[in-house]
């Protein structure tokens, strides 16, 4: 079967705007969630009163930090995200955080590691017959896109699966294909350090619930940041819906079901509105972790990272509610804040030069596969509106290294 490109379908829509309200610039630090990420009424758990202090001293302080200067807007009010940060998607300054990196159970934010390490070293057109022992360790309760034993996937219809339906039956096959689940995460835990995500401790490719699996709202923005730098990462990320393969019969036409995207700012699900600009990311929610999630937006010239780990009630809108909040407050801020930290750039990187953007895949083609080939199985991507952002793939992230390293304990302001 000849493979069939995805289009890249996003939605278009106008600015989801909440009142930006007077907040502290230091405020008290998130509302408590129990264990099962409900709210508590015992004593709230403190974040650690020091932390890692990657990318600025004051990034390890406990609290929101933020350094307005005269114009700028005040922070949202209740904020209730136990972390969350703020970044230029670009220049890598962070404007605003609270608890940037405290270590916390990531859910399916975890994938965006996962895709990172491993993207790039399968074609997309390469096709793979699931056997029984690919789907081994798969979590009960899992989120699922329906991948059966016995049936031919494209590596480009399981990215899709992860991606839209952050589907863990998806991840375990691309981890098998990988290597195996052990290899796997240890390429991730390797790749994690090489970023100088060193909040980030891997247990489960896909960010199922495990002791002692810990990410931050800091690094999670900075692995999103690598990730967008790959042209596959970028389109399955920003895609909307697309068609996944079903069942597999022979001498019969192969079926395909519909999967949306489960990032509400992207498609409006569940009464939210999207979010103009919106580009992506990747959302989770897990007993542990409770709701996470990281997303890019563009708005003008600027484009912006924010995450947001476990705010407290308000149900499964509220992580949407707080970033589209955060977004509508980093994009007025812009300018008009003294940056309280930045983005630091991989160990390997080449800080040299200033506004180069940095290597990946999309510039060498025969890394991840061309689109060529077939495949049987390919999604096919169904048609939504087109924002203007990410029209053919035009959202792109480039990286502009600072042109001297910072220490990780040097204040910014």
């Amino acid at each position: 079967m000849s493979a069939k490109t995805t289009a890249l379908t996003v939605l278009s829509a106008a600015l989801l705007a909440p009142a930006l309200l007077v907040a502290p610039a230091h405020a008290a630090p998130a509302p408590p969630a129990d264990a099962k990420g409900q709210p508590s009424n015992a004593a709230a758990p403190a974040p650690p009163v020091s932390m890692s202090t990657v990318g600025g001293s004051l990034l390890g302080q406990p609290g929101t930090q933020v350094n307005l200067l005269p114009g700028a807007p005040a922070l949202p009010a209740n904020l209730t995200g136990r972390s969350w940060i703020v970044a230029d998607a670009e220049s890598g300054e962070v404007l605003a955080a609270h608890n940037a990196h405290w270590r916390l159970p990531p859910a399916s934010t975890m994938k965006m590691l996962f895709a990172d390490t491993v993207l790039p070293g399968l074609a997309k057109d390469q096709v793979h017959k699931v056997t029984d022992k690919d789907m081994e360790g798969v979590g009960p309760g899992s989120s699922l896109v329906g991948v059966k034993e016995d049936h031919e996937y494209s590596v480009h219809d399981l990215w899709l699966g992860v991606f839209l339906r952050s589907g863990n039956d998806a991840v375990h096959v691309l981890s098998a294909m990988n290597g195996g689940i052990d290899k796997t995460v240890k390429d991730m835990q390797a790749h994690a350090e090489e970023l100088q995500a060193l909040d980030t401790h891997v247990v489960s490719p896909d960010g199922y619930d495990a002791p002692e699996q810990v990410s931050s709202a800091y690094d999670l923005t900075l692995v999103a940041r690598s990730g967008l730098q790959k042209q596959d990462f970028r389109e399955y990320c920003g895609t909307v819906s697309a068609k996944f393969p079903g069942l597999q019969e022979a001498g019969k036409p192969r079926d395909y079901f519909e999967i949306q995207n489960t990032n509400r700012l992207m498609t409006g699900a569940g009464g939210i509105a999207p979010y103009k600009g919106i580009a992506g990311v990747k959302n989770g929610n897990t007993t542990m972790a409770g709701s996470t999630f990281t997303g890019v937006a563009q708005q003008g010239s600027r484009k912006l990272l924010v995450t947001v780990m476990n705010p407290d009630g308000g149900g499964a809108n509220q992580v949407y509610e707080q970033t589209a909040a955060l977004f509508d407050w980093g994009f007025a801020a812009a300018g008009k804040v003294k940056p309280v930290g930045e983005l630091v750039p991989p160990k390997s990187a080449d800080t040299s030069s200033h506004g180069s953007p940095a290597q990946s895949h999309e510039n060498d083609p025969s890394a991840a596969g061309k689109e060529t080939g077939g495949g049987a199985g390919t999604a096919l991507a169904v048609a939504g509106g087109v924002l203007a952002v990410l029209a053919g793939g035009a959202f792109v992230v480039n990286r502009r290294w600072p042109r001297g390293r910072r220490g990780r304990g040097e204040e910014l302001i």
